[in-house]
């Protein structure tokens, strides 16, 4: 048997409207500017991923236009003669992309869709692939930051109608207090978290510690993006729970999260960490250090968001994810079915065999200004 070999790779540029503006602490977006890549194989079977790289290098060094550029000129050459006979053969991508220094996104993008187009190929549903167990995960809310304190609590307050299980509300220094204390007053008994971007420092520890006062399930990522060791001092510091988001990148920063003891809960994306081989190893790490677990959002299209589902049916997420449906963000999304509750507040981990089958090829052509095929041995 010769096993699933790459025949071409198409890289897609999409620009997406966004039903609505969603502001955090280092930005604001109107539209999703993201790519779509598929990876087709010698028998003819598609597998899709999303980039999740923003614009502008705000969340971390990538951005869409240099993801194009490292898929397109580095990363998508290390697949040509790689054969995949078995589940542990998907590992070697990223194996191969290891001495490439980070564009873990760009990395995340071509892996993920190498896994999906094995899922479709020899017809083995993706969660599965991934080792996951759940047919059903649960599902919070990310709420930007918001005009005014009474348009925050409608906000929240539609979302817990349509059964979210835990709100997440950004904020930043000026714009914290408030509405904690405004959402904590309205709703007592909300599953309410905290998420700084890296907003803060730690001269800002008596204010941190005074949220002790909101019985917040966390505070995500209030020092910098790229720190643990002050988190360690935080977290020594304060009742919350510090998750960590852009500080881990790898089983690695799981372990040393452990180690000094920088935080209780990591928030995992699978862009951020380069992909699905190395989200299981995260995944395993938690479960080894006793570290909770939840899967983040990245203002996905339909694609990324199944894929976040997959991944979210490891046992090892024992905290509701970002993974809100499709409709949340877009208008129209290019998958169909949408991504919709099963039951409220509950997302179905249906058994898809890859995701190629709720792709909607129409829109994805409508939608993309962009694309490149790439070829063994053309340039494109």
């Amino acid at each position: 048997m010769s096993g699933m070999s790459v025949r071409e790779v198409v890289v897609r540029r999409l620009n997406l409207p966004m039903r609505e503006p969603f502001e955090t602490s280092f930005g604001r977006e109107t539209d999703k500017d993201v790519l779509v890549v598929e990876v087709h194989t010698d028998a003819g079977h598609i597998g899709y991923s999303e980039c999740v790289a923003m614009a502008s290098p705000v969340y971390n060094e990538e951005t869409t236009s240099t993801a194009w550029q490292m898929l397109s000129d580095f990363f998508v050459n290390q697949l040509w003669d790689q054969s995949f006979h078995e589940r542990e053969d998907l590992f070697l991508v990223r194996d191969r992309l290891q001495p490439f220094r980070k564009n873990q996104m760009a990395k995340a993008a071509l892996e993920m869709a190498v896994w999906d187009a094995y899922a479709a190929e020899y017809s083995v549903p993706l969660f599965e692939l991934l080792g996951g167990v759940r047919r059903e995960v649960p599902v919070g809310i990310s709420v930007g930051i918001q005009a005014s304190t009474r348009r925050l609590i409608e906000k929240v307050e539609g979302y817990l109608e349509q059964g979210f299980q835990r709100v997440k509300v950004k904020v930043r220094p000026g714009y914290d207090e408030e509405p904690l204390s405004a959402l904590r007053r309205e709703f007592p008994g909300l599953l309410l978290m905290a998420d700084a971007n890296s907003a803060y420092t730690l001269s800002d520890v008596p204010l941190l510690k005074a949220w002790d006062r909101f019985h917040l399930m966390m505070v995500e990522q209030p020092l910098g993006y790229d720190d643990l060791v002050d988190h360690a001092t935080l977290q020594a510091a304060i009742d919350t729970p510090v998750c960590l988001d852009e500080s881990i990148h790898s089983a690695a920063d799981v372990r040393k999260t452990a180690k000094i003891k920088a935080g209780k809960v990591i928030n995992l994306k699978l862009g951020r960490v380069g992909g699905f081989a190395e989200a299981i190893a995260i995944h395993d790490a938690c479960a080894e250090y006793g570290l909770d677990l939840w899967c983040g959002g990245m203002l996905e299209t339909g694609i990324g968001r199944l894929h976040n589902i997959a991944i979210t049916s490891l046992p090892g997420f024992n905290l509701p994810g970002d993974t809100a449906p499709s409709a949340r963000y877009f208008t129209e999304d290019i998958i169909e079915p949408a991504v919709e509750f099963s039951t409220p507040g509950n997302l179905a981990v249906e058994p898809l065999c890859g995701v190629h089958s709720r792709v909607d090829r129409d829109r994805l052509e409508h939608w993309t200004v962009d694309k490149r095929t790439l070829r063994q041995g053309e340039s494109s």
